[in-house]
């Protein structure tokens, strides 16, 4: 059942075809948004897609290169050309890599930030275009991970990340100024330790590199949250979806921690 005031709205989720990106799309679909489920993997969009289609839902599934301008401003003109106009985007679209930062190649540190940053720069200049257009504001919601706050550790190794979700950060709190004269909203969530793939990577990652069987580096992080459990993509998505609605109206440039109380500031 829908709990917001979202019926009719339209919306982008990058990153959409698994994981975070699908709890996300399946939600807002939930509450009556169309979705454009955008994604490098054209398989995975359309077939989150059609799931949410076989659920009654309105959605549309896309192949896009979110650090290719051209790409997202034609994934931007074919939302509206097929739902009329666009009111959310949620930037969910993400890289990690394991690399010491000492070691670190330059082509990691480029294509992270490709993607995790000028990807959220991209999508959300053509879309908050396109909101302006319209007059009628909108919503930008930024998945900037936890470690777009806190450094992930001596024995977490993922300093490009870091850096490029710090980027995220600061990009939300300054759009959220720019674009508060049309009341386009931009904020961004820092979610814990979910139960995706790319924890799953992670633990493989962490447990090579210490000499551990494969899914202690997991269990540890888990023990470590103070809910108890491990994060669903669902819990974040309950956020995005309180953040476009008018529940949250009053709300810009912020960031907001959904993380089981990991995270201390």
């Amino acid at each position: 059942m829908p709990r917001y005031d979202l019926e009719g709205q339209v919306s982008i989720v990058t990153g959409a075809g698994r994981g975070i990106g699908r709890g996300i799309a399946l939600r807002l679909a939930n509450e009556g948004v169309s979705v454009a489920v955008a994604d490098i993997n054209e398989g995975n969009a359309c077939r989150v897609a059609d799931e949410i289609e076989g659920k009654g839902g309105q959605a549309l599934g896309l192949k896009i290169d979110v650090t290719q301008k051209k790409d997202v401003e034609l994934m931007v003109k074919g939302v509206v050309a097929r739902f009329g106009k666009l009111d959310i985007l949620v930037n969910n679209a993400g890289l990690n890599v394991l690399a010491p930062l000492i070691d670190a190649e330059e082509a990691d540190w480029d294509s992270l930030m490709d993607v995790n940053a000028k990807g959220v720069f991209l999508c959300s200049q053509a879309s908050a275009r396109q909101m302006i257009s319209q007059g009628s504001g909108g919503r930008i919601i930024n998945n900037a991970s936890g470690a777009g706050k806190i450094a992930p550790g001596k024995d977490m190794p993922y300093g490009i990340y870091a850096a490029s979700k710090h980027a995220v950060v600061g990009l939300t709190r300054q759009m959220g100024l720019e674009l508060s004269s049309h009341q386009i909203l931009v904020n961004c969530i820092c979610a814990g330790i979910v139960d995706t793939q790319m924890w799953e990577l992670i633990d493989q990652d962490i447990s090579k590199m210490e000499g551990l069987a494969v899914g202690e580096v997991k269990a540890r992080a888990v023990a470590s949250i103070p809910l108890g459990r491990i994060q669903q993509p669902e819990d974040v998505a309950n956020l995005v979806a309180f953040l476009a609605s008018d529940d949250a109206s009053y709300m810009t440039g912020q960031a907001y921690n959904v993380c089981g109380g990991i995270l201390p500031v």
